[in-house]
């Protein structure tokens, strides 16, 4: 049975409005960034007013962070559900192609680190801390597995793959390639997964 199925016709609507929201808020994000973002263009971006939207969310700073949310969410989620019979290096490409894809559709604003503010507000969000150190645990779990198994460079530290694989997630070749090359979407995701297990030579 879905959660819908268990609420009331107007929970449901508040929290169909809510992933309204949050796609609104995830759009206006890749387009504008979290500094010129405004409230007044999430709410215009979804059609509902001001007042309605400070009904689902208090501030800027925690509508960004349940955006965030959902996305490390989205991350967990696909972790999960991956064929247990995978190695650990299959699963870091599954995961890096996920992101890739979700970032392609629009769907991957932007990384926290690239502004201090951002990162600052969410290192207080204590239920997003929650789920990057979860996520963060399985990655480099996965990357020391790879490691031992000789499928990555053993002699790099384990942070410095790690870091770099994030990095791979908001890497602007991405846009470059989607804005100004004939690839399609496939192809720019088999490319990028290429140049980050394979290098350049």
């Amino acid at each position: 049975m879905s959660i819908f199925n268990k609420l009331s016709f107007k929970n449901q609507a508040f929290k169909l409005r809510e992933h309204a929201i949050l796609d609104a808020t995830t759009s206006v994000l890749s387009s504008k960034g979290y500094d010129l973002m405004t409230m007044d263009d999430v709410a215009g971006a979804v059609g509902i007013s001001k007042p309605s939207l400070y009904k689902h969310f208090k501030s800027k700073e925690e509508l960004v962070g349940e955006a965030l949310i959902r996305l490390l969410d989205g991350a967990l989620e696909f972790m999960a559900g991956l064929d247990k019979a995978l190695g650990p290096l299959e699963k870091l490409q599954a995961l890096l192609e996920w992101a890739l894809r979700v970032r392609l559709e629009g769907g991957l604003p932007f990384l926290p680190s690239t502004s201090a503010h951002v990162r600052d507000m969410l290192m207080r969000n204590v239920k997003y801390m929650m789920k990057v150190l979860k996520l963060n645990r399985q990655l480099e779990g996965l990357v020391k597995q790879a490691q031992q198994q000789g499928l990555l460079n053993a002699q790099l530290p384990s942070d410095v793959i790690l870091f770099s694989y994030y990095a791979r997630t908001c890497d602007p070749a991405v846009e470059y390639l989607q804005k100004f090359s004939k690839m399609s979407t496939d192809d720019i995701v088999s490319n990028m997964l290429k140049v980050c297990f394979e290098g350049l030579r």
